[in-house]
């Protein structure tokens, strides 16, 4: 297995004994069968949705805004069962990053034109924030002969860092590139070949973005996605992975046509159009925790600003 690039010069904070122990239940977890993992993620979506209040009221305030027609009791509903999902999923990842390959196979089931990833050609892959977008990159790599490429962040605590990474890259001997290292990296693995999985859907800011509508309102949203297929002469393939009651679907969708033009604007919001579709098909499994409208155009105010 390869070891991460360094993306800095500054070693991680050192580990604790609390994150040791957590790495150590999740290890544990892996053992188990899924029904209690998932029953035990019920159960701490149910306190989450009680405890994390603010969490809570930014996944409210996001529903609202993307699904005005709802009433609150449709509302509440949803954003209660994504705070299971929300759980169930970050659970997973005992089994995902720990369970022997043949038990990750049997609830990892990859549907879908597969046909898309299959050859050489320069490939990016849109892989949305929903919660199993862990189990789509394992579901690829545990499946799928051909070699991927994908970016990593460095975590705050060195045993947690070390830990997902080394579960991120147990299968298929992926090339991992740190998030410092910018894109260079990532448009020369394309045009050899490795396929880029990649998540371009959250609010960053204005950096490398465009105000684009998602569910009609205008959202700061990362143009990445056009210009590093682009870039790497390559075509977008969607992934998108749906928890289920005996693991995961992950679905290789067919390359969207005509894509990238030369107007990476206009093919972020055609990103978003695709997005919108994708989340209606399990609406409360998208990452409704994250302030998806933090940035706002002009002196607009904040839709979280009462938080």
């Amino acid at each position: 297995m390869s070891s991460l690039p360094p993306t800095s010069d500054a070693p991680l904070p050192p580990g604790n004994l609390g994150n040791r122990l957590g790495v150590a239940f999740m290890r544990v977890l892996a053992a188990l069968p899924l029904s209690w993992v998932r029953g035990m993620g019920w159960l701490l979506g149910q306190v989450l949705h009680l405890a994390a209040v603010r969490r809570r009221r930014i996944a409210r305030i996001n529903w609202a805004l993307c699904f005005p027609e709802s009433s609150e009791v449709e509302r509440d509903r949803a954003v209660r069962q994504h705070f299971v999902y929300f759980a169930q999923a970050w659970l997973d990842r005992s089994w995902l990053w720990e369970a022997p390959l043949r038990t990750v196979r049997q609830r990892l089931t990859l549907t879908g034109d597969l046909q898309a990833l299959a050859g050489n050609e320069p490939t990016v892959i849109f892989a949305p924030h929903f919660v199993g977008m862990d189990a789509g990159w394992i579901g690829l790599t545990a499946h799928l002969e051909r070699r991927f490429c994908g970016l990593y962040a460095e975590q705050l605590n060195a045993d947690v860092d070390r830990w997902m990474a080394q579960g991120r890259q147990r299968f298929g001997n992926p090339h991992v590139v740190g998030k410092r290292q910018g894109i260079k990296p990532l448009v020369a693995a394309m045009r050899q070949g490795l396929p880029l999985y990649l998540l371009p859907d959250m609010d960053h800011g204005m950096r490398d973005a465009a105000f684009v509508p998602f569910f009609g309102v205008q959202t700061a949203t990362l143009m990445s996605l056009s210009r590093l297929a682009r870039l790497g002469r390559a075509c977008v393939v969607p992934v998108v992975s749906r928890l289920t009651r005996e693991g995961y679907e992950v679905k290789v969708m067919s390359p969207w046509p005509d894509y990238p033009t030369a107007d990476p604007e206009a093919d972020t919001a055609v990103m978003n159009r695709y997005l919108e579709g994708y989340i209606r098909q399990a609406p409360a499994q998208y990452y409704w925790v994250h302030k998806r409208f933090k940035t706002r155009p002009g002196n607009e105010r904040s839709f979280y600003a009462d938080l």
